[in-house]
């Protein structure tokens, strides 16, 4: 034997980058239209398709007995599909899913996953399998002439190109698919809006995308659960092919516990459960005391939460859970399938349903075409077969006589190849009498079926008119209620980190060297707290644990931290530079708690000051924000709380004893900046070291206190009055005593 020789000459030369190109093109279309993207014929994928024709080539139909997955696997991958076992048995068992198909198209038997692991399958020589009953609807006309049959990967069979659909699966049981340079994510939808909205554009071809959202609400998920996008969003979402479809679990009250009873669609419970309880682990849940999972074989979806407590706002800690867990989530809708043409692209619901019609037309004329053909050949052979029967003394003569009868028949009755054949096949049995009368029969019947058949395929009328009828037929058969609730809501919302704190009486202490620490309770003396050797007492401020607590420095910057998270006044705290990061030189001067629209007055010591909100002094940022701008020189006097805007007084004093006191509301409201003059300091007073000691605000009934040193002078409401005047005024004297004012503080 010689051995081949090969030239240079019998090799192709190819640029690298041209042999590249063309190979990944052709990988990227072999992706593309062979694996990862559904038919707008049958809506399945290639390895779908060839699963449920070998199921149908071993008999396993949804009357068969069931038989081991392994077989049919081996089938698949040997005869049809040569790709990997693992990947080929797991395309089966989401057809058998109920949680995952809307319509299975396997009955499977044995452990094929759950909701909480659907991969958690067993092996496939464990598993059983057969044909749903649905699956009927993709092969009941296989064998009438319907398919174009392609050689399989070694020539060696048939296997269907599509599957003659008589439903658009691709809508009812949807798909998701994974391309190159495209995706596919079709929803699942109800049987009979999606038969409704066919007969509809059957009926009126004309039809829009608006008025075929009349029948096709939304898509429809097999494990329920709610579909809360607004109206408008569904309709630009079949309308231009692609979009998202917002779903939220269906809760309910027993007792004072929460039940989910549904999901949404491919979220597993044990992943909710363990979503919450990490929040509940992380102390960012305190509104819930424990979780439980129920589901059984009677209930498959029975989440319990119980609360806390029975004043715990229910709907706000769903709403909660919605945001922060997978109990609300977004199904991104990409429709992108391949066409009757063979080529992907993204298509709307009228153009998804408008292919899937003509492919419906096309699968139907070919049927009756095909059955068309089947009575006229029987006819034909009846005809030659009435002939023998009226003759048959005659026939019988030739066939004994003849040593090739056949040409002998023909050319005596006129009759064809076909016919002499037939009756040369006939048994001595079917020589009787009534046989005569029955072929007779038979023939009057495929005539009127013939006509029948005829009259169909001239009328586009009447062929519209059986496909309406099969399509009703198949819902009333297949169709079930929808199962996912439409109940347009807006997205859930997050509760703040403060609404889940619960509400109790808090005292938050400063130290001179900016310790913090809060005390549970209004009645605490943080004058008596211990403190670290050469620090002391600051400020103090009431207010509630879930609220945010505001730290004002001697640069004017403002920060704020939630009044939960401060430790415990039973220790000696913690650096407030330990959280913030103030400027160089700053100390923390001052702190207030309570609401966000709460009023407080803030001012320096150059007189000057403005009233704000408190939730003006919020920042989120380790460096604060500037809030009260500084005169040269000036420092920030302690944050004063407004009590009564219209009513309250304003009390302000210099160091060197001069009050005044007038209306708040003279003083206009700031968000930030220097403010307004308070009171006045002439110019060389100020040059002397006067600056302004301190600035309240009272209400009626409340006392001021006038320090000096460690001695203070009270003032009622009506003492002010010998100090009235108008704002950026002097003020008067304190009396004797009172001549050096050191801060101003409110009675307790």
């Amino acid at each position: 034997m010689t051995e081949d020789k090969f030239t240079h000459g019998d090799y192709e030369r190819v640029p690298l980058r041209t042999y590249a190109e063309r190979a990944y093109l052709d990988y990227a279309m072999y992706v593309v239209l062979d694996r990862a993207l559904p038919h707008v014929g049958d809506g399945l994928k290639p390895v779908q398709r060839r699963i449920i024709y070998a199921m149908s080539e071993l008999g396993l139909s949804a009357a068969a007995k069931h038989k081991k997955s392994a077989r049919t696997v081996g089938d698949v991958i040997g005869k049809f599909h040569p790709h990997g076992d693992s990947a080929c048995y797991e395309a089966m068992v989401l057809m058998a899913q109920p949680f995952s198909y809307r319509y299975p198209l396997v009955d499977g038997q044995g452990n094929f996953g759950s909701p909480d692991d659907p991969k958690s399958f067993a092996a496939m020589r464990y598993t059983e399998s057969r044909l749903a009953p649905y699956a009927r609807t993709l092969l009941a006309e296989l064998g009438q002439g319907t398919a174009d049959w392609v050689p399989n990967f070694d020539g060696t069979l048939k296997e269907p190109k599509l599957l003659p659909a008589r439903l658009p699966n691709l809508l009812l049981n949807g798909g998701q698919g994974i391309a190159v340079g495209m995706a596919t994510d079709i929803p699942p939808h109800n049987l009979r809006e999606v038969v409704a909205a066919c007969i509809r554009l059957l009926e009126k071809p004309s039809t829009s995308v608006v008025e075929l959202c009349e029948h096709i609400q939304a898509p429809d998920f097999p494990t329920g659960g709610e579909i809360i996008s607004s109206r408008a969003d569904i309709l630009a979402l079949y309308e231009t092919g692609h979009g998202a479809v917002r779903q939220r679990a269906i809760w309910e009250r027993e007792g004072e516990e929460v039940i989910i009873t549904a999901l949404p669609h491919q979220v597993s419970p044990a992943k909710v459960l363990e979503q919450i309880a990490a929040q509940m682990q992380a102390k960012k849940l305190p509104l819930v005391a424990d979780l439980r999972d129920e589901s059984d074989h009677e209930h498959p979806t029975r989440l319990v939460i119980v609360p806390r407590s029975n004043r715990v706002d229910l709907d706000a800690l769903m709403d909660h859970l919605f945001a922060t867990t997978d109990l609300e989530r977004s199904v991104r809708v990409n429709f992108n399938v391949i066409g009757n043409d063979g080529k992907p692209g993204v298509r709307n619901l009228r153009e998804l349903l408008s292919e899937w019609l003509a492919y419906r037309r096309q699968t139907v004329t070919r049927r009756l075409g095909y059955r068309l053909d089947q009575v006229v050949d029987r006819l034909h052979v009846l005809e030659g077969l009435l002939i023998a029967y009226l003759n048959i003394d005659e026939v019988i003569h030739i066939i004994r006589t003849e040593d090739k009868p056949k040409p002998v028949l023909m050319e005596r009755f006129g009759l064809t190849g076909t016919q002499a054949e037939a009756i040369l096949e006939l048994k001595l049995r079917h020589l009787a009498r009534l046989e005569e009368f029955k072929i007779q029969g038979e023939k009057d019947e495929l005539e009127a079926e013939r006509k029948g058949l005829e009259s169909i395929l001239n009328s586009p009328r009447k062929l519209t008119r059986l496909i309406r009828d099969e399509l009703l037929a198949d819902a009333e058969q297949y169709g079930d209620e929808r199962r996912s609730r439409l109940v347009e809501r807006d997205a859930a919302q997050a509760l703040k980190e403060t609404d889940l704190v619960p509400s109790e009486p808090v005292t938050v202490v400063i130290s001179e060297n900016g310790w913090v620490r809060a005390a549970k309770g209004h009645e605490i003396k943080p004058e008596d707290l211990n403190y670290r050797a050469g620090d002391d007492f600051m400020a103090a401020s009431r207010g509630r644990s879930n609220q945010l607590a505001c730290f004002l420095d001697s640069s004017g910057r403002s920060y704020s931290l939630p009044a939960h998270e401060l430790p415990s006044a039973r220790s000696l705290g913690e650096p407030l530079t330990g959280r913030f990061s103030p400027p160089a030189g700053a100390a923390f001067r001052s702190v207030a708690i309570g609401a966000p629209e709460e009023r407080v007055l803030l001012a320096s010591s150059a007189g000057y000051g403005f009233i704000t909100s408190l939730e003006n002094l919020y920042s989120r940022q380790k460096a604060g924000k500037q809030i009260l701008t500084l005169p040269s020189g000036a420092d920030v006097l302690p944050i004063a709380p407004v009590a009564d805007a219209e009513e309250g007084v304003l009390v302000c004093a210099t160091s060197e004893g001069y009050l005044l006191a007038y209306y708040v509301a003279e003083l206009p409201e700031l968000a930030r900046g220097k403010g307004n003059k308070l009171i006045n300091i002439p110019p060389k007073a100020r040059k002397d070291g006067e600056t302004m000691a301190g600035a309240i605000v009272i209400a009626s009934g409340q006392d001021c206190l006038v320090w000096a040193g460690q001695r203070y002078l009270r003032l009622s409401w009506s003492d002010t009055e010998n100090y009235w005047g108008e704002r950026a005024q002097r003020g008067r004297k304190l009396p004797r005593g009172f001549q050096k004012v050191t801060r101003l503080g409110l009675a307790d």
